[in-house]
This record gives structure tokens, C-alpha cells and sequence, in this order.
């Protein structure tokens, strides 16, 4: 059996084009005038903004001018991963698409279904005539997946609408209505050098082995973060007397959380023995503060020889206390939903430049505005008093859920009687582009939904077949009311 030869056939038959077409992000020039012939070949209304962005129009059946308008809205781009050992050009090879039993993949790289599916369903619904529905908008993306920067630079004109579906879920039997904002915050340390002290124990500690994960949907679950662990012994060690420090690095991504983090300190030769014994006290809090996932953790320590200079004193001390003492994790609960982390905040990475600063990068993220403000706010405050500049990214609006949601209601009596079963109804600690259209087009009533895809944004990426189906039931029913 071929892709080609699955039901529903128009969706499935959109999707195989889409799939042949390169679209990684940034890159989306291929995939941006295949929607534009699209829509040329099917005699609709088209537009294309400064950031690729793309609005197809098809108007309503007979008899149902007056019905809402609804927004079908997907992204274009693609996440581009692949195996070490395939040989693929993303930006000319068509992905190579295959059925393992129940599920859609590709050959070594990921599939694209993220969000090539939701396209596919939208033009589906564009090129059908035997559908039942008011008037349509559909409204692909661009750069979705490195910044969401067609959304945010989106013409709020694509937006006309009075119900917005997004395209982009990745469990069948869920609806998303809500999402968080984020923010970057980061506090710059100048220092200067000076000659490493005599006489004293020179040692490199390290934290590894931890799990780590995203800094959105993995937040709550009270992972360990290897800068907030090193900073806890650096700072036991600062209260034992005097510590110097040559080098700190420690984790990468500023939606990760980080995994290892490293330091070369100095301490006086009467405090060596300390070293060892707070180490070890330390390794064995962790072993009962830390979850299941994170007992492999590993911090060691083993000598180096001395530096010829240091970080200065007194900002090596700042250091130290404002990497202690930045907060990290959940910060406040959902009262609408409740279990569903509204607030957090991420320290995720501390890195030495060349122009003798250290940068401490941390993200903020919450579907209440006020609330990652304030957050982000708490972070300043504990860099001003450390002496570091700090300063903040414009960010990214969330998606506070409205429990008085018209097309949730509506959404959720078509599932019931299309399935005979409730939907579950979440709000995801990460970013959607739902957030920016909420900005931008304020009336908006919004529902995320999708087929379920796994191992999203990596060659081990897959789309069950089945729930394709069943999604596309629900989407024709869902547009005739």
C-alpha cells in the first residue's frame, strides 16, 4: 500500500505533494508558490504578505453567506533532522515517505507531518466541492518553528475572521486552548583579571548526566538543572571562606533545561579537604531531592593545575550569589486549568565571552502576560543587585484559555456525537503561534487540534494513520455548523 491509496484520499493525496516539496524554515520560497498556483489552479482568492505569509480565500456554500468565518491556520516549514548515516539535502531532496503498520514515516529524516498535515487538511477543504461551510480563510506561516516570525510579522489584515482552528496539535482526542508567552532574560557580568591566588587548591567540578528536557513541557516535573546544582555547591563552598574562580560554562539552549554545567575554582589549601565532603554531601541530597529520571546524576571534581589569572573577586562572589539565588522552575499554577503550570522560569545557560563578560541566559514563559512580566522582572532584580547589566527580548504573547470559548463548546459537543466520548482539553506550557494572532485580532475564538504525530522534529517522527481519518470527520462536521 502507498500514501496514495489511504482515506481520506484528498487529504492524503495533498499531503504526498507537500511532502515532495522542500520547505525547511526560512527557506519556504518552494512550498510558498506551490500555494500560490494552489490557489490559482482552484480559481480562489489569494494573498502573500512581506513575510511569505499566505491567505487563501474560498467562499461560502450557497445558503450559508452569513455563518462565522472561519480561519483554517497551519505553518508551512519543516523541521529538518536526519540520521548521521542518510545522505539528504533538505533544501531539494523530497522526503522519502513510507507506511510502517499503523503509521506514516520517512526514511531516515524527519517527516514533516508537523505541520505538513494541517496544510494538507486546509487545502483539502479549499479544493473540495461537495463540502458544507461558511467562508473560509486559509492562513499559512512562515518560520514557524525557528521563532514563529511569519506570525509575529503577520498582516492582521489575514486575520479577518470570527474563529480561528489551528492546525497544529500533536494528540488526536485533545484540544489546545491556551499556550504560554515567553521572554529571554539575561544578565551580562564584566570582570576583570587578576593573578590567581598562591597557595591555594585548584580543582574542576562538574555536573553531569542528567536529563534534562524542554523548558515548557517539562518544567513542572521538577527535573534537576545542572547551573542551579553547580551554583549550589559554589556557593557552599563560597560560605566556607574564600573561593576563586578561572572558568564556569554550563548549558546551551535557552529552551532547554540544562543538562551539564562545569567550573574551575580555586580554594585555600586548608579548605581542601571541604571540597571532597561538600561534594559528596551534595551528591547524596540529590540522590533524595531529585526525581526517578534524574538519580544518574554525576558531580565530580579532580584537580587542575593553577591559573595564571582569575575573575576578579568581587565579581566571581556576585556571580556565585545571583546564581544561586535566581529562581528556577514553576512559579505559579493555572487557576482556569487547573494542573497546567501558568507560570516558569528557565536558568538556562552561563557562558564566558571573549570580552571578559559572562552571560547568564534564562526564559521566562506564562499564558498571563502580567505574570512573565513580573517574573522576568524578579530575574532583573536579582542581576541589578548583583551588579549585571541585565536586559530582556520582546518575547512572545501567550494564550490565555477563555472558559467561555463559543467553538470550544461547540467543538466539543461534534466529538461527543461523532466518537461517543469527551475530548480532553489542555493548555500547553510552550509557544504557539496562537498567542501573536490573539494579539493581533483580539475577538478571535481559537481551539488548537490535530492528528496525533510522535517523535515530532526528529527522524523518528510519525503520523498514525487512523487518527488522519477521524480528524478530517471532525473537522467537515465542524465547519457545516
Amino acid at each position: 500500500m502507498k500514501i496514495n491509496d489511504l482515506t481520506p484520499s484528498l487529504v492524503w493525496n495533498l499531503f504526498d505533494r507537500i511532502t515532495q516539496i522542500p520547505r525547511p524554515s526560512k527557506k519556504e520560497g518552494k512550498i510558498v508558490q506551490f500555494l500560490l498556483d494552489f490557489a490559482q489552479e482552484h480559481h480562489l482568492e489569494v494573498e502573500k504578505d512581506d513575510a511569505l505569509n499566505v491567505i487563501i480565500r474560498k467562499p461560502a456554500t450557497p445558503g450559508r453567506e452569513n455563518a462565522k468565518t472561519i480561519i483554517l491556520q497551519s505553518h508551512v516549514d519543516m523541521v529538518c533532522e536526519k540520521n548521521n548515516d542518510v545522505s539528504f539535502n533538505f533544501e531539494t531532496d523530497p522526503i522519502q515517505t513510507c507506511i510502517d503498520g499503523d503509521w506514516i514515516k520517512a526514511k531516515g529524516t524527519t517527516l514533516g507531518g508537523d505541520d505538513g498535515i494541517g496544510m494538507a487538511a486546509a487545502l483539502a477543504v479549499l479544493a473540495s466541492g461537495d463540502l458544507e461551510h461558511g467562508p473560509i480563510v486559509a492562513l499559512f506561516t512562515t518560520d514557524e518553528e525557528t521563532g514563529l516570525t511569519g506570525a509575529n510579522a503577520l498582516n492582521p489584515k489575514f486575520l479577518q475572521g470570527d474563529i480561528l482552528l489551528n492546525l497544529d496539535s500533536e494528540e488526536w482526542g485533545e484540544f489546545c486552548v491556551g499556550c504560554a508567552g515567553g521572554k529571554n532574560t539575561t544578565g551580562t557580568f564584566t570582570y576583570s583579571l587578576q593573578p590567581a591566588p598562591q597557595n591555594y587548591f585548584w580543582f574542576e567540578v562538574s555536573v553531569s548526566d542528567l536529563k534534562g528536557g524542554h523548558s515548557g513541557s517539562d518544567i513542572h516535573k521538577e527535573l534537576g538543572n545542572a547551573n542551579k546544582i553547580l551554583a549550589r555547591y559554589l556557593y557552599s563552598l563560597l560560605k566556607t571562606g574564600a573561593v576563586a574562580l578561572s572558568a564556569i560554562d554550563g548549558g546551551n539552549l535557552h529552551n532547554a533545561i540544562a543538562r551539564e554545567a562545569s567550573a574551575t575554582v580555586g580554594i585555600p589549601l586548608s579548605s581542601k579537604e571541604q571540597a571532597s565532603i561538600l561534594i559528596n554531601v551534595l551528591q547524596a541530597d540529590l540522590l533524595t531531592e531529585l526525581p526517578a529520571e534524574d538519580k544518574k546524576v554525576k558531580l565530580n571534581i579532580h584537580s587542575v593545575e593553577a591559573p595564571v589569572q582569575v575573575i576578579d573577586a568581587e565579581t566571581s562572589a556576585n556571580l556565585i550569589l545571583a546564581l544561586y539565588a535566581l529562581p528556577h522552575g514553576v512559579m505559579g499554577w493555572s487557576f482556569d486549568m487547573p494542573g497546567t503550570v501558568e507560570t516558569s522560569t528557565n536558568l538556562a545557560s552561563v557562558k564566558m565571552k571573549e570580552n571578559r563578560t559572562i552571560v547568564v541566559t534564562t526564559s521566562q514563559r506564562s499564558s498571563t502576560a502580567s505574570a512573565k512580566e513580573s517574573t522576568a522582572n524578579r530575574i532583573h532584580a536579582v542581576f541589578r543587585l548583583a551588579g549585571a547589566k541585565a536586559e530582556s527580548s520582546t518575547g512572545y504573547p501567550g494564550w490565555k484559555p477563555n472558559p467561555d470559548s463559543l467553538v470550544l463548546r461547540t467543538s466539543e459537543k461534534v466529538f461527543e456525537k461523532l466518537f461517543g466520548e469527551k475530548p480532553k482539553i489542555i493548555s500547553i506550557h510552550a509557544g504557539l503561534e496562537c498567542g501573536l494572532f490573539l494579539e493581533k485580532n483580539p475577538q478571535l475564538d481559537m481551539i488548537s487540534c490535530g492528528p496525533t504525530i510522535m517523535g515530532a522534529h526528529s527522524p523518528e517522527e510519525r503520523l498514525e494513520i487512523a487518527t488522519v481519518a477521524k480528524w478530517w470527520e471532525f473537522l467537515i462536521e465542524l465547519l457545516k455548523l
